[in-house]
């Protein structure tokens, strides 16, 4: 049958045009470097990779599926317009689940045996056994995931594979994996937070997890739990988890993902004790091109064949 495809940045592959042609031969590919030099291909274009933004958008007349260029893309990406049509959008979650568990069960991990104590005293060169209090025994821990989705069931994994009891809250997911214990809806987020020892966030930016994590949820947590949000920055409030730091509300934070990135270098987390800082790296890891070009390639066939395409969106929540 056949089809046209455009494909704009971020995160492209020059082989792409070649793969794509291979793995479906009637389609015609134009690949641009900006948004802006495809203003004339996406007229006419059935497909398209990338930011189309609404300028692109209003210019397309028979624009039928958007791959996004990421699993969750920057606020703004699912504008009024895109919602507002029949244009069928998907993402590239799943391809980030390994290397971003990894990244979760090394703050974990950290935490547990007193490393984010152990690290300034190494700066400074002091041998200080007796420094840092006792870790938590993961055995007899519970950790608290908030977005079960693919990465979310990797840490759950991961944190069973350790022994350690799991809990889960997710807005779309029915049942719970083997490794979570009890899983539950977001309104019951209030009731499980008293009972963690590690609160995960893996949810992405969206309407209605902006600043879920504020004031009231960290007085929820444990005096002795610590917050780790890998997901999206504006998930946690900065100011609010400051606040909480210092009021001794909890025991300390690790995050990959801030309100505003990059942190800047005046921001009171850099030099709070209990914290851990990693500058949205969580994701970085081998094979993700590979991914990415999979992924493409898999939904390309599905949508020339006519069949289910593989992480659809829902536009209206942007996830």
């Amino acid at each position: 049958m056949g089809f046209k495809m455009v494909i704009v940045p971020p995160n492209t592959q020059p082989d792409w045009p070649q793969k794509i042609r291979a793995a479906v031969p009637d389609c015609e590919v134009q690949m641009f470097d900006s948004a802006e030099a495809a203003l004339d291909a996406i007229v006419d274009a059935d497909a398209a990779y990338g930011n189309i933004g609404p300028e692109l958008l209003r210019r397309a007349r028979h624009l039928r599926w958007i791959q996004a260029p990421a699993a969750a893309p920057p606020a703004g990406y699912y504008y009024k317009e895109l919602i507002e049509s029949d244009v069928v959008v998907t993402n590239q979650r799943e391809i980030y689940n390994d290397h971003i568990g990894a990244h979760i069960m090394a703050f974990i991990l950290a935490f547990a045996r007193g490393l984010h104590g152990y690290i300034p005293h190494q700066l400074q060169r002091q041998w200080r056994p007796n420094g840092v209090e006792p870790g938590i025994h993961l055995p007899e821990a519970t950790a608290l995931i908030i977005g079960v989705g693919g990465i979310g069931g990797e840490a759950a994994r991961l944190c069973a594979a350790f022994g350690m009891t799991v809990l889960g809250v997710d807005a779309r997911r029915t049942e719970a994996p083997p490794s979570v214990k009890e899983l539950r809806r977001p309104p019951d987020l209030h009731a499980l937070l008293p009972q963690a020892d590690f609160v995960v966030m893996t949810v992405p930016h969206t309407p209605e997890t902006r600043g879920m994590m504020a004031a009231r949820e960290l007085r929820l947590m444990k005096k002795t739990a610590f917050l780790i949000n890998i997901g999206r920055g504006a998930c946690v409030v900065l100011d609010d988890l400051v606040a909480a730091l210092r009021a001794g509300e909890i025991a300390g934070a690790g995050l990959d993902v801030y309100e505003i990135e990059p942190l800047p270098p005046d921001h009171p987390l850099w030099t709070m004790p209990g914290v851990l800082l990693t500058p949205h790296v969580a994701g970085v890891g081998p094979y993700l091109q590979e991914r990415r070009t999979e992924l493409l390639l898999e939904n390309c066939q599905r949508f020339n064949a006519g069949r289910p395409l593989h992480n659809v969106v829902d536009k209206a929540h942007w996830f």
